[in-house]
């Protein structure tokens, strides 16, 4: 497992990282969350030995980070911030190059390079230099040489930055098909990606961590938790049906949308509301485009934990 206890890191005056504990086991997928500054990427950093902690422990497969450094390293995938790579390297000649740094050879070495040229749809570029290449190539290939090895562990700062709507659906099928046997770390500020591919979510503010939970639990902690969505028709009884809505017991408030022509029902304590608000709109005739029961919003409980 992936655990740290009480790491820090301070530069002078400022606190990047203030006591964070964590532990992250197998087969779960952690989205890392937070405003920018918040401490994510110097968490990142620190759990792959690029910078040393200034107190705390972090361990990779039970090996520290700072006393058993190539252990903990051997055992990690990392896909850094911006993915820096060598500019003048071929794709080709920059994975050969990340096996040779791996000790990848006969056909294990084929077998691997075969699978992150393939599955990160390489192989039209791999005789182009790296400089040459968009920024969403790019990005392919910094998650390819983190692929490479198969290791049991994977770090990954911002994986779909720069990717068309695509391309980041190939690479959350491809976390999620990897998820089974792996340990993944996810630095992200798209709480879709959350959705998506996490099965944890820790948000980070100030350094500190602020929540710790499923993506269903954040989502239960909004005030949107059981909230019903309408849309009616046309915008003509908008005025109407909101108040005949706010009449109702168990509702607390109801946000309104001409531009849609849009009811948003707010529950008590997040009380169940659906069934009183559908036999009202059945029994007003209102004639409605969509009803429908929302989860929570993970954006709103987000501003809420980190303002």
């Amino acid at each position: 497992m992936i655990k740290t206890e009480r790491l820090s890191k301070r530069y002078d005056t400022l606190t990047a990282v203030d006591d964070v504990s964590f532990e992250v086991h197998p087969g779960e997928v952690l989205g890392f969350l937070g405003p920018n500054g918040a401490g994510k990427t110097t968490t990142m950093r620190m759990l792959a030995g690029f910078i040393s902690p200034t107190s705390g422990t972090a361990s990779i497969c039970g090996h520290d980070v700072e006393t058993d450094t190539l252990a903990a390293k051997r055992s990690i995938g990392y896909l850094p911030e911006g993915a820096p790579l060598y500019g003048e390297m071929t794709v080709q000649g920059f994975l050969e190059f990340i096996a040779d740094l791996r000790a990848l050879t006969g056909s294990t070495r084929a077998n691997r390079l075969d699978y992150a040229i393939g599955r990160l749809q390489l192989a039209t570029v791999l005789e182009q230099t790296i400089e040459t290449l968009s920024k969403g190539f790019r990005r392919r290939v910094g998650l390819a040489q983190a692929l490479l090895p198969d290791p049991p562990v994977l770090i990954l700062d911002e994986p779909t930055d720069g990717l068309d709507p695509n391309q980041k659906h190939e690479v959350r099928t491809l976390i999620n098909e990897m998820s089974r046997g792996k340990i993944i770390i996810i630095s992200t500020h798209l709480l879709e990606e959350v959705d998506a591919v996490c099965t944890r979510a820790i948000i980070i503010a100030r350094g500190r961590i602020v929540a710790d939970d499923t993506p269903q639990g954040l989502a239960a902690r909004s005030r949107y938790h059981n909230a019903v969505s309408l849309q009616l028709d046309s915008a003509q009884d908008l005025v109407a049906a909101r108040d005949a809505i706010a009449a109702l017991p168990l509702v607390e408030s109801v946000e309104m949308s001409e531009r849609d022509a849009r009811l948003t029902a707010l529950p008590r304590a997040g009380a169940h509301i659906l069934p009183s608000l559908s036999e009202l709109a059945a029994r007003q005739g209102m004639n409605l485009k969509e009803l429908h029961l929302e989860s929570g919003r993970l954006d709103e409980v987000f501003r809420t934990i980190t303002a």
